[in-house]
């Protein structure tokens, strides 16, 4: 292992990089992190080849790129782009993580999994899963994770049922799932939808209720349900943000709670940044290597 001064860059296409993850990469190691913002796909090739050129080729383990932002399709083209841009010998290691959704859909993928495992013997490939706030970088990514281990998805429509109509286009052009859109727009078609759910992910955007208490009186057919929402009012009604497992008030289903999923999350993250310190060889990581880890952290794997 090179001893040479790990230094991180830190690509975003927005106004500000992340402090949760620019913090989270100084607990891992990192000595030396450098924000790069309003990168747009086409500077990640120039700076990933002025970044790997100007260190020996040893010292490419010992330089890192995360791509962040909003987007998860943009993050997961920057990765591309930046895997297409290496030169070896001369490469280094990325890590796409967008807003934390990569590994906060991870950890709340493998946090149910357990659940499911340990209190109701079943796996992903018994279950149909249903994604509320399916368009955002959470619902996406944990949507992809789950078809991938063998559940049946559908994808939540609460405004326009073209937008997951896209989103399961995308899921099914770049990773072979295939992911059912439905329309969930009236409270008709909600309370329907509730009504036949078996594992719900609750990945709305903060403070937005997905499954209330009238909901729960319906939901007859409901297994375990998680909420990544930490802001007031949580997303799924009477959820307590540390449960992970425990019986959801008013209801049959289990649950599991923002800041169980959290604790994961975080150290998800930050074992994916240590992993690169670590690493002998480049690595290029996304959802599913934080799934991986995940399945580790929770006992799974």
């Amino acid at each position: 292992m090179s001893e040479a001064t790990p230094i991180l860059h830190m690509l975003d296409p927005r106004k500000h990089v992340s402090p949760f993850d620019v913090n989270m990469a100084a607990d891992a190691g990192y000595k030396v992190i450098v924000p790069y913002t309003n990168v747009e796909i086409p500077d990640v090739t120039p700076l990933i080849q002025d970044a790997i050129f100007s260190r020996p080729p040893d010292y490419g383990v010992r330089t890192g790129f995360f791509m962040g932002g909003k987007d998860a399709i943009v993050a997961l083209d920057m990765l591309d782009a930046a895997q297409k841009a290496m030169v070896p010998p001369f490469q280094c290691s990325v890590f796409a993580d967008p807003a934390g959704s990569f590994t906060t859909a991870a950890a709340m993928v493998a946090c149910v999994e357990r659940v499911m495992k340990n209190k109701l013997n079943k796996s992903w490939k018994d279950v149909t899963v249903t994604v509320f706030g399916a368009t955002g970088v959470v619902g996406f990514a944990s949507s992809i994770i789950a078809a991938l281990e063998g559940a049946k998805v559908r994808l939540v429509a609460h405004r326009g049922v073209d937008r997951v109509i896209k989103s399961a286009a995308v899921s099914k052009e770049r990773f072979g799932v295939d992911l059912e859109p439905v329309a969930g727009e009236t409270a008709e078609q909600k309370r329907d939808i509730i009504a036949n759910a078996e594992i719900i992910f609750a990945a709305a955007a903060a403070g937005v209720q997905v499954v209330s208490a009238a909901d729960k009186e319906i939901a007859k057919k409901l297994l375990v349900v998680a909420d990544v929402n930490a802001v007031p009012p949580p997303g799924v009604d009477g959820m307590d943000l540390f449960m992970d497992g425990a019986q959801l008030p008013g209801s049959q289903a289990l649950g599991v709670g923002a800041l169980a999923i959290g604790d994961i999350k975080y150290k998800c993250e930050s074992g994916l940044f240590k992993q690169m310190l670590a690493s002998d060889t480049p690595l290029s990581l996304d959802f599913r290597h934080a799934y991986a880890l995940c399945k580790t952290l929770t006992g799974l794997a």
